[in-house]
């Protein structure tokens, strides 16, 4: 299998994406990658160790604060459009793996791969855990600010889809992110929602609540980018400071320090938990004609090794004809 990868792209590269990516090439056999970039610094990175790896020259690189549109269209030598034009044009490679610019990447897959027929737009899905044993994803997390009710029907559909592919679970649970658990609470966009989902061909528990988020009950929650992003931060930040605080309390008492060195396995388990980009890669953007991958900004090593490993497990278990079948599926229930 052959994968693009964005060796610019990302607050630690090019060092750290191409270490994760000599991680992967160690790991796996059947991988081979593609790294786009100035290929005099890649090479530098590389030291010698190229077997598997095919450099693409691009010299130019898209910042955050670019204009979306505008540096896909015109930094055409930069190393995500270069990524996104070998993806379109060569059948070998199965999918892209970037930490770049959010915004750049979602106007590339669009621009350059297009959508699958009959999803209205692609949607980030990123994973994260519960209180309980089993991950959740929400979809979308903020490609999508302002959206209608048949987007949130696809991202259901794909969101599905996308989880029992991960998980192996055959019927994943799927709720709606509302204001109230009842069926007549939320925003005009939530009710005209609501209806649409209960009648898919997934299995729709209904409205579940920010707090129910990470709870273990829910396995894919559907929002818009809007909602869903600030919910998806706010956990973030909630997280951060708990944290924060925990770290400030142990080193502020003697026998706070002890008790550390005694629970120091737990909160290193508890690291390992929260971590889910280092078990499970980036975002996948899903509904594109080709697999996208989009990794944190922040991302390293392990973070590229878990994207690049996640690309090939939705390739192998057929991602996009999940999706396909799920609309297909969906049309067959509106005609009866």
């Amino acid at each position: 299998m052959k994968i693009v990868v964005d060796a610019f792209g990302g607050d630690n590269a090019p060092v750290e994406i191409i270490e994760g990516v000599l991680l992967a090439i160690k790991k796996h056999k059947n991988l081979e990658v593609i790294l786009c970039g100035d290929e005099e610094k890649i090479k530098e990175v590389l030291a010698g160790r190229e077997e598997r790896i095919e450099i693409s020259h691009a010299p130019d690189v898209i910042l955050n604060t670019d204009h979306p549109t505008n540096a896909i269209r015109h930094k055409k030598d930069s190393s995500l459009v270069r990524a996104f034009d070998l993806l379109k044009e060569r059948d070998d490679i199965i999918g892209l793996v970037s930490a770049g610019s959010t915004g750049a990447i979602l106007t590339g897959a669009v621009m350059k791969i297009g959508r699958i027929k009959g999803i209205s737009r692609p949607a980030l899905a990123p994973i994260l855990p519960t209180k309980k044993k089993n991950d959740v994803i929400i979809i979308d997390s903020g490609a999508n600010v302002d959206c209608k009710s048949v987007n949130l029907l696809h991202f259901a559909l794909m969101g599905s889809a996308y989880y029992s592919i991960r998980y192996g679970i055959e019927n994943p649970r799927v709720a709606l992110l509302s204001n109230g658990v009842e069926e007549g609470k939320g925003n005009e966009l939530t009710k005209e929602t609501y209806p649409l989902l209960a009648n898919a061909p997934i299995n729709f528990i209904g409205n579940r609540e920010g707090c129910d988020f990470m709870s273990g009950d829910v396995d894919v929650m559907v929002a818009d980018g809007f909602a869903a992003n600030a919910l998806l931060k706010g956990t973030e930040g909630a997280v951060s400071a708990v944290m924060s605080i925990l770290k400030h309390s142990i080193k502020s008492h003697f026998s706070s320090k002890i008790g550390y060195l005694f629970m120091k396995p737990t909160f290193k388990d508890i690291k390992n938990r929260v971590d889910v980009q280092k078990k499970h890669g980036g975002s996948p953007l899903l509904g594109c004609k080709k697999l996208v991958v989009k990794n944190h900004g922040g991302c390293k090593r392990l973070n590229i090794l878990a994207s690049l490993e996640q690309t090939m497990l939705l390739h192998e278990k057929n991602l996009n004809q999940k999706i396909e079948e799920a609309l297909a599926s969906l049309v067959e229930v509106k005609s009866e």
